[in-house]
């Protein structure tokens, strides 16, 4: 008899990840393979992989105008980046120097009324982080002719700015103590 494994979601139940906020996101190669840059001196230097993992990071914002790129780096067998999400809808401005990123309380109950209305509740996973990663992974895949990826990613909610200039200060150290890095393995 075969078992079966049931994967838990490492995302917050009742949590829209479609809205204003500001998101640090990993996302790791299969099998940690270094395939996107060696790391010499501190500085990074992109393999051809890591070109096209470069431009399509960039594109983000093309294929989603909500979206603001912030520091990110591209590692050997792993990307960090900051993504901020801006509705001009929203009456929140979303300022750097002034976030709240998920409008800094955790996510709440839904309200009894809302379960009746399913149309109150987020739905799909169009313009969500999510889909976000999604499309970069695919665009990737696409560019190199395979897929260089594990499944999933990790994704952290940055709720204040003191949280964002030590997450933005960890990506941009990052290939200066990547011989300390928990993701150096697998070279």
């Amino acid at each position: 008899m075969f078992a079966r494994h049931h994967r838990r979601s490492i995302r917050l139940k009742n949590y829209d990840y479609s809205q204003s906020g500001i998101y640090f996101v990993t996302i790791c190669t299969k099998n940690r393979e270094h395939i996107f840059c060696s790391i010499e001196n501190g500085e990074t230097m992109l393999s051809e992989e890591g070109i096209v993992a470069d431009k399509c990071w960039m594109g983000i914002p093309t294929h989603f105008p909500d979206v603001v790129l912030h520091e990110y780096v591209i590692m050997p067998n792993h990307i960090h980046g900051i993504i901020e999400i801006k509705k001009s809808m929203d009456v929140l401005d979303w300022d750097v120097r002034d976030i709240v990123g998920a409008k800094n309380f955790s996510p709440q109950r839904p309200h009894p009324s809302s379960l009746m209305n399913e149309s109150i509740r987020p739905t799909g996973t169009s313009r969500t982080i999510g889909s976000i990663v999604r499309g970069f992974k695919i665009g990737v895949t696409k560019g190199i002719g395979y897929s260089p990826w594990q499944r999933n990613y990790y994704e952290h909610i940055i709720r204040d700015y003191m949280e964002y200039v030590r997450v933005a200060e960890y990506i941009v150290q990052n290939p200066l103590k990547w011989g300390n890095d928990c993701f150096y393995g697998n070279e």
